[in-house]
């Protein structure tokens, strides 16, 4: 497997108050020769919040529209995503599409609590909350959050693969976060199953970040893409039969960093997507996204 890197599509605009990053891209269709990437941004307080932007399918790279407000907004005080909103995954279901994200609050020794929240839009409409409280509750075995989400509305049910953290780690004067990628199922894309089961978890003792997961079904075979963290951000692969149980081939991800430029130190937050029979790649570089969105294509 190889990916041809197409160059960078999405620049930030930090004159457009909610679009000084733009990370974790994730690519929807619309009707006719257009494209549209949701992303989350950031503000000058450094608060997230989800905007999008709209691309001219024939080339993927020419603007047609870049939403001046966010999408979906940062919720109210008090609440799970009061201090910022990101990382969104759509789900077409009918007459709504679902938007599954992560949302922020400050606190905790090492300043930041993420949980996963859930909301909906009537096709063509805005997006609202479901519910104000977080869709993957904090557990007893899963006490301290959640993160970012993949999810598929398949023939026998939902299934969800999802960022769950393990713990934080003090780390010389810092602390540092340990999370893995677990699965869920659902009968309704609301309530879930959480067993426990880890997909894909820490290859040794340098790896300690491990979220963003991608999962697209071919031929049977289910292919997940995720990012992995030492040092720096890269993107890893991984296959399975059934969904739950997954084999690590970070080797045969088939993209990693440029020898210079925007994503030559990492590259992370993969987002695979099909157009006209190939498969592409959006994904974020240095500074996790703070240098702009990029498009690779498989060869």
């Amino acid at each position: 497997m190889k990916w041809r890197k197409l160059g960078k599509i999405i620049e930030p605009h930090p004159e457009i108050p909610w679009m000084s990053a733009c990370a974790g891209p994730t690519f929807v269709r619309l009707e006719g020769n257009a494209m549209r990437v949701y992303m989350s941004g950031r503000d000058e307080q450094n608060i997230s919040r989800i905007g999008s932007v709209d691309l001219d399918l024939r080339d993927m790279k020419t603007i047609l529209h870049v939403s001046e407000k966010p999408v979906f907004d940062v919720g109210e005080p008090g609440c799970f995503d009061e201090r910022g909103v990101s990382y969104p995954w759509l789900v077409d279901d009918g007459p709504r599409t679902m938007l599954y994200y992560v949302g922020w609050i400050a606190g905790g020794l090492a300043g930041f609590i993420n949980t996963t929240g859930i909301a909906e839009a009537p096709k063509g409409g805005e997006f609202r909350r479901i519910t104000r409280a977080p869709l993957l509750e904090r557990t007893a075995t899963e006490p301290i959050g959640t993160g970012s989400v993949c999810v598929l509305r398949e023939v026998d049910g939902w299934k969800m693969w999802y960022t769950s953290f393990d713990r934080w780690e003090r780390v010389g004067t810092a602390w540092r976060h340990f999370y893995c990628i677990k699965f869920a199922t659902s009968t309704d894309g609301l309530h879930w199953d959480r067993s426990g089961v880890r997909c894909i978890t820490y290859r040794d003792e340098t790896e300690h970040a491990i979220g963003k997961p991608c999962v697209v079904k071919r031929n049977g075979l289910y292919e997940m893409w995720y990012s992995h963290r030492g040092l720096s951000y890269r993107i890893g692969f991984a296959t399975s039969e059934d969904g739950v149980n997954w084999t690590r081939r970070d080797e045969a991800s088939g993209i990693t960093v440029s020898e210079s430029g925007w994503d030559s130190e990492m590259v992370e937050y993969a987002h695979v997507f099909e157009v006209h029979g190939r498969q592409f790649m959006t994904y974020n570089g240095n500074q996790f996204g703070r240098t702009g969105v990029g498009l690779a294509v498989l060869e």
